[in-house]
């Protein structure tokens, strides 16, 4: 079976680079802090567009970001935000840039306290044991998102609500919505099971 007639999330539509990333990177467990790190960031970014406008921007993401180092993005200040206020290349927003570098600090806080930014985030997997997940189904809110939402919050964290954090917690494999039809469904669940997760 080609590429083109697998059976995927209605929501990987057309677009190749859309495609890619649901096919290689959406749902699969990821305990680097690094990607951790930079998953948030850019989720917060997409608050009000597109995901495939972020994707289009990565790269340049990660040349504004530093590659999402979480110590160099700590120590950008107010002449950085002003700089990439100019570049064309990423979302210009001062708020949104400016909480990149506040996360950053934060994430930082969170590292010390836990080890990594992946015990602390994978500390609220929810339980494997579900229900299929059916086209139409995927949700974009739940309980434990709201959970993960309202402690980075309290931790000084910012654009991390509820929508926004579940998004991240799906990206990175801490649940797996893909729907069950879907042929990386098993492939996330087999990457899921097999991933060594920090303080599991």
């Amino acid at each position: 079976m080609s590429t083109t007639e697998l059976v995927r999330c209605s929501w990987a539509g057309s677009d190749d680079l859309y495609r890619h990333y649901h096919d290689r990177d959406w749902g699969r467990p990821v305990t680097d802090d690094t990607r951790l790190f930079e998953m948030l960031c850019l989720e917060g970014f997409q608050s009000g567009l597109s995901w495939l406008t972020i994707l289009r921007k990565r790269e340049n993401f990660r040349a504004a970001f530093h590659g999402f180092d979480i110590d160099k993005v700590a120590a950008m200040g107010e002449p950085d935000i002003e700089r990439l206020l100019l570049d064309a290349g990423i979302i210009r927003h001062r708020g949104k840039i400016a909480s990149t570098i506040n996360n950053a600090k934060k994430a930082q806080a969170i590292r010390n306290e836990f080890g990594s930014l992946a015990a602390y985030y994978w500390g609220f997997e929810p339980d494997r044991a579900r229900g299929p997940i059916l086209p139409g189904e995927i949700p974009s809110e739940t309980e434990v998102g709201k959970r993960l939402s309202k402690d980075l919050k309290k931790r000084g964290f910012s654009f991390v609500g509820p929508t926004t954090v579940y998004a991240f917690m799906q990206a990175m494999g801490l649940v797996n919505d893909h729907i069950d039809d879907c042929f990386a469904h098993d492939e996330s669940e087999a990457a899921r099971e097999a991933a060594t997760i920090p303080g599991k």
